[in-house]
């Protein structure tokens, strides 16, 4: 089977997974089907192997089904995807033998307005981070279930929890590992970090162990 790699990197332009906001099957099936992409080449494409490579113990595990990967693999031979952007319709350099030179460059240069007036009026998306933060228990005695519960109650626009995991620290204490995908310019972490911090009965302390732009 083969990859469409133009699809899965436009896809992956706005997307941390191949479906939903925390990795599953269908990240697994895509995944096992290509080598590292070209960062140059893939950006996103890269960025999001390299993530779902960070979860290469937990693939068996991990929720869902394979059929939204498919997709890719599908289109291979065909057009890209729906989500592919209708710029690629416009031609700007197209040229029609049975116009003279003056028409030709009249009619290409109609075609590059269009093109930049459509690229004007396009809402841009919001920016956003996939970030892993991590939580700290006061001890080996901290009840992690109830930290965890606590923690994902939290809850405001621009704010989506996702998978968790639980890390050794040593002495019989785990610290909780979660992954956050926050818009930017409607989450601060700062203020995510006190609102962790007021359930002070299960947390000693938080960290932004990574963060990423999407």
């Amino acid at each position: 089977m083969s990859l469409n790699f133009d699809a899965l990197e436009q896809h992956l332009t706005t997307r941390s997974y191949i479906e939903g906001y925390t990795p599953s099957q269908a990240d697994v099936h895509v995944y096992n089907l290509l080598t590292a992409p070209e960062p140059s080449k893939y950006p996103h494409s890269a960025r999001w192997y390299s993530h779902i490579k960070s979860y290469n113990a937990e693939h068996a595990d991990l929720p869902g089904t394979s059929t939204a990967g498919q997709a890719f693999v599908q289109s291979a031979s065909a057009s890209a995807p729906a989500a592919a952007d209708d710029e690629d319709e416009v031609d700007l350099f197209a040229d029609d033998d049975e116009e003279d030179d003056a028409e030709a460059e009249r009619l290409k240069a109609e075609r590059v307005a269009a093109y930049n007036a459509k690229k004007a009026n396009k809402p841009k998306a919001a920016a956003k981070s996939v970030v892993t933060l991590e939580v700290k228990p006061w001890d080996d005695e901290t009840d992690m279930q109830a930290l965890e519960d606590s923690v994902r109650s939290i809850e405001q626009e621009g704010l989506v929890w996702g998978a968790s995991k639980l890390v050794a620290v040593g002495y019989g204490i785990r610290k909780l590992q979660i992954t956050v995908v926050v818009e930017d310019e409607l989450v601060s972490l700062d203020d995510l970090q006190e609102k962790v911090a007021e359930f002070e009965d299960y947390v000693q302390s938080s960290d932004i162990a990574a963060m990423q732009k999407l």
